[in-house]
């Protein structure tokens, strides 16, 4: 089981095992049961895992999700990904971590293509139906569609057909700028009829869903396993 940290002036959540390592950004639920079960899960894959706090202590064990929604809105990413960078310091320096890779779902699969485009440490990139609509939110500063170019780890990246957030041509594009990259294998996933956050628990009681995290988690696991190994 992990525990919570401290790293610099922010609160993260570790589960440590060994060399390997990945950070670990969760989806707008925040730090709550299901993300530190999988930092749990991939801590017996023999990978560390540290969780970033994109809320500072409130999740949905804690909050509504309304409540979390207009937390989200008041996020700036220079600030967010400046939390992230000190958590790869961390996890590399402090902790030793020979080989680093990145996670997100939802908003931080948009924050582990922007955390990859600006780091070349990372060894993967993993990121479920992430939040990347070519239309930019209001409290958006960048275009992850646009940076993804410049990422040079290998991605899977794993898009439910029926996403409302983040429509099927704007996932064409981000794969169009992944596979355009002179280096840094891409492997999409693509599930016809799952919905976007289809990981989430929650969300699990639509079969559809279902069968789409049964297929995907066991793959990426395995990416995770083979590239930071």
């Amino acid at each position: 089981m992990g525990v919570s940290v401290r790293v610099g002036e922010q609160e993260a959540y570790l589960a440590r095992v060994g060399r390997a390592g990945m950070l670990l950004l969760p989806m707008i639920t925040g730090i709550g049961a299901q993300v530190r079960d999988w930092a749990d899960e991939l801590a017996g894959e023999g990978i560390t895992a540290l969780v970033w706090d994109p809320f500072k202590g409130r999740n949905i064990d804690n909050s509504t999700r309304a409540e979390l929604g207009a937390l989200l809105k008041e996020m700036d990413d220079d600030a967010a990904l400046a939390e992230q960078a000190e958590l790869l310091d961390h996890l590399t320096d402090d902790l030793g971590c020979t080989k680093v890779g990145v996670i997100g779902w939802c908003l931080g699969g948009r924050f582990a293509f922007l955390l990859a485009a600006r780091d070349r440490r990372l060894a993967n990139v993993v990121a479920f139906h992430p939040t990347v609509p070519s239309e930019l939110s209001s409290h958006h500063t960048y275009d992850a569609i646009a940076e993804a170019g410049a990422i040079t780890a290998p991605v899977l990246v794993s898009y439910p057909s029926a996403d409302t957030l983040v429509p099927n041509a704007d996932f064409e594009a981000l794969q169009a700028a992944l596979q355009a990259r002179p280096s840094g294998a891409t492997f999409a996933q693509y599930f016809p009829g799952a919905e976007h956050g289809f990981t989430e628990r929650t969300r699990q009681e639509t079969a559809v869903n279902a069968e789409a995290y049964h297929l995907a988690w066991p793959q990426a696991l395995a990416f995770m396993r083979s590239t930071t190994h």
